[in-house]
Order: C-alpha cells, then structure tokens, then sequence
C-alpha cells in the first residue's frame, strides 16, 4: 500500500487534483484497497477554493499527514502565490526528499523548479507557463510534446487533464500494465473509452 498525498492551496486547478485522486482512488478500489491511500493535504488543515470556486476541504494538515510516498503537487493561479511560502517550500522540499515520487501536474512544476529539482533535467508543464518555468529553473529543458516526463523519482506533466495521464503511468509502473488497463477501462479513460459507431 502507497500513501498518495496531493496538496491543495487556493486558487488550484480543480482537474490538475481531481483527475490523478480519481486515478490513484479508482485503481484501489478495483484492488480490494490495497493499491493506495489516497488523501489530500493544505498547509493549515482549512477550506481552500479551486480555481473556479469549488470549495474542498483537505483530510490533513502539514502537522498531522501520513507518510507520503506519492506526493502530487497540482497547478493552478495559485502557485505563483505558493512558491513565496516558505513554509510551503520547506515542506514540499522535505515531503518530496522521503517520497519513492514526487509528480506534478502543469504550472504545478513551479514549485520544484524554485526548489531546484529540476535543474538539469527534462520537464513539462502547461504551454502558458513554460517561458515562466525557465525563468525559475534556467537550468531545466522543456519539452512540451510530451504528456509527462519521467524522471524516476521526479515527474512532470503537461496541462490540467495531463495528470491523469501521468497517475496511470505511476499505476502502470508501481501495478503493472494489467492494473493501469482495468483502470482506464473502468474509467472509460483513452484507448478504453468506448468508441462511437
């Protein structure tokens, strides 16, 4: 069992969280819940709003969290304010070190490109913010032709609905291709969405 922690903050895109906890949540299930725990974690514990208003409420804070394994960092307006938090900096720096994956979901590479993560790797993030991850993390390449980039322990993905493409290669990876395939299906997700006749 992989703890899957994803930080919300306000002003997060809502698919950039929703699409990989539905991802990591779905598979579990398909698996008697032995696969992932999934949960989601703000700096305070509180309420925070998504980029187009829908008010969620994290299960944890950064004082009380599980383990994280898996640690999702989505996008958002909100990270431009998030990377002048020290206290978000510091945790994600620290959670990241004793995670197996840190993955993030379009301008959510911001934060470890200010953390210096990527320096000297390939990423990928949302095209409105690539001259702006360049800028924070000179050092990085872009590649925006590619959904998701694998790092190994370092993971980035393109726009919004490019995080669940990344989930289900972290399932495929971690699972096997038979776990990530009965997914998809269930999800009606790509290939395994039906197709009109």
């Amino acid at each position: 069992m992989k703890n899957v922690g994803i930080y919300l903050f306000n002003k997060v895109e809502l698919l950039d969280f929703a699409g990989p906890y539905e991802v990591f949540s779905t598979t579990s299930e398909l698996n008697d819940h032995k696969a992932f725990k999934v949960f989601t974690v703000s700096e305070d514990g509180g309420a925070i709003k998504s980029v187009n208003g829908l008010i969620v409420i994290p299960d944890y804070s950064f004082d009380n969290h599980p383990k994280i394994d898996i640690l999702i960092i989505p996008g958002g307006e909100g990270t431009k304010n998030e990377i002048k938090k020290k206290k978000v900096m510091e945790w994600v720096n620290k959670t990241q070190g004793s995670a197996e994956i840190m993955a993030t979901v379009c301008s959510g590479a911001r934060i470890p490109a200010v953390l210096g993560l990527l320096d000297g790797l390939e990423a990928t993030t949302h095209q409105s913010v690539i001259d702006d991850v360049k800028k924070l993390a000179p050092n990085v390449t872009i590649d925006h032709t590619k959904r998701f980039i694998d790092n190994g322990k370092i993971m980035t993905s393109g726009g919004i609905s490019a995080g669940i493409d990344l989930s289900l290669h972290i399932v495929k990876k971690l699972c096997g291709e038979d776990t990530a395939q009965k997914t998809m299906e269930y999800m009606e997700y790509g290939e395994a969405a039906p197709k009109n006749h």
